[in-house]
């Protein structure tokens, strides 16, 4: 974890990164009313496969509120400065609500830096202009914190407090961060953005989720996402509302990692294949019968889908764990692929033989003896 303030735009922005550093990065862009808190839930899940960017919005949270006006432009332009002041070239994007459109706009307007994306509860035309302005007359007439009751019937159903009950509080306290100008600006950057004619030229893949009760977002809008984005895919949450990802993390997070990386099991049967090669994986799927069946499919898809997947260890490191626990617990018959995968994996012999050393002293002798006899008829049949 790491938090910074970023000078970009005549803006001091508020960055929060989490994650592995040879991970790929993932900016994660919020709502209007909200701070990067918003996706704490979803962070545990995403930092094990990405970098995570997450910053806070002009006028939001610990970031400063320049004078207005602001458009949609202005704040994707934030993004790409925010991208340039870390040197990350390329990024996957999720963005809710406001946070989608800016999503919308840099995959329009920066495709190149764009890898894949999940907007959430967002449009691409927040209609109408007048609803904008005048909560922005409101906003600064009154501050943020006399919207709250209305956001609460807007951003949740009535089970928020049985599926999240931190969702009122956390609401509560994003609110109250907001300073009214930069927050009125942004609500007149909504009321003026219409980025219909471009979606057209999105060519990322891309994800639109949609709360199956959201009354700002509907998923008829969500629909209409789904139909202008060229290959777009298209998931509603039930039981939810605008800020899905708090309402039901769960199910958002599942929909969110299966567009970004995968779905378990596909990137199970490929990781298993990398590791421990297309004869091993071949052979093991012609063994396998009606009875055996859910076994393999859970092995693909929690072993080498969920842990093998991660980036946080290199493949290699991951050898020798495995080595180690296969040699400790007298594993001994998964040594005859998990050796080969070791050595594809990056290891060396030399390797391999000072694992086992270090088992003769932790595991023991009588441990550490089985494995280099079984391992040295193994690396022989290798030659």
């Amino acid at each position: 974890m790491e938090s910074l303030n970023l000078d970009v735009n005549g803006v001091s922005f508020k960055v929060r990164i989490d994650g592995s550093e040879s991970a790929p990065w993932l900016m994660m862009l919020n709502s209007l009313s909200t701070t990067y808190e918003m996706w704490d839930e979803q962070i545990p899940n995403l930092s094990g496969y990405f970098r995570v960017i997450r910053y806070d919005q002009r006028g939001h949270g610990g970031t400063s509120s320049p004078t207005g006006p602001y458009s949609i432009e202005d704040l994707g332009r934030d993004a790409l400065g925010l991208l340039d002041a870390l040197g990350a070239e390329k990024v996957s994007l999720v963005g809710l609500s406001l946070g989608g459109m800016i999503s919308m706009w840099l995959a329009a307007n920066a495709p190149q830096r764009i890898e894949k994306m999940v907007i959430a509860c967002t449009s691409a035309n927040f209609a109408p202009p007048e609803f904008w302005t005048d909560r922005a007359v409101h906003v600064r007439d009154n501050g943020t914190m006399q919207l709250y009751g209305s956001l609460l019937e807007r951003w949740f159903t009535n089970q928020i407090d049985v599926r999240n009950p931190r969702a009122r509080e956390l609401v509560k306290s994003m609110l109250n961060s907001c300073n009214p100008e930069g927050y009125a600006s942004i609500c007149e950057a909504l009321g003026l953005a219409d980025l219909r004619a471009q979606l057209g030229s999105i060519t990322c893949p891309t994800l639109v989720i949609a709360g199956a009760l959201d009354p700002v977002s509907p998923p008829s809008t969500a629909l209409s996402l789904f139909e202008a984005i060229q290959g777009a895919s298209l998931s509603v949450i039930p039981d939810s509302s605008h800020l899905a990802n708090l309402e039901q993390p769960d199910l958002f997070i599942d929909a969110a990692l299966e567009h970004l990386i995968g779905s378990a099991k596909t990137r199970g049967i490929e990781v298993r294949t990398e590791v421990l090669g297309s004869q091993h994986v071949a052979e093991a799927n012609s063994r396998t019968t009606e009875f055996t069946a859910p076994f393999q499919d859970f092995i693909s898809r929690y072993a080498w889908g969920e842990i093998w997947a991660r980036p946080g260890l290199d493949r290699r490191s991951r050898s020798l764990v495995t080595l180690s626990i296969l040699v400790s617990l007298g594993r001994l018959g998964e040594l005859s692929f998990h050796l080969p995968a070791a050595l594809r994996n990056g290891l060396t012999r030399e390797e391999i033989m000072e694992v086992l050393i270090q088992c003769g002293v932790y595991a023991g002798v009588p441990a550490a003896n089985s494995a280099f006899a079984q391992a040295n008829e193994i690396l022989k049949s290798l030659e």
